[in-house]
């Protein structure tokens, strides 16, 4: 079983490695998906995976790496699509 999540991160999160870092993460715990910039500063991901992977990623990517500052997660749930690798967007696209 598939789940995918779609997760808007808040705060400072961008220019402290937060995707590469969250990428890393997920290609450790076998998740897909991709992780990109917002035009307003925000970061954008989604994770696709078995069910209690992709929690505990969604867990990892609210708190960020070191530098990051993630002062709000919003997670919503989406159809899986079937990603087979994850990315990094230079910009994520919008809704």
């Amino acid at each position: 079983m598939l789940i995918r999540r779609n997760v808007h991160l808040r705060g400072l999160v961008q220019s402290v490695c937060y995707r590469d870092t969250c990428c890393q993460l997920a290609r450790e715990a076998g998740v897909n998906g991709w992780v990109g910039n917002l035009h307003n500063g925000d970061v954008a991901a989604v994770f696709e995976g078995s069910p209690d992977r992709v929690r505990r990623l969604v867990g990892r990517a609210s708190e960020g790496p070191g530098a990051a500052e993630v002062t709000e997660c919003a997670v919503t749930t989406e159809r899986p699509e079937g990603d087979c690798d994850v990315r990094i967007l230079g910009t994520a696209p919008t809704a």
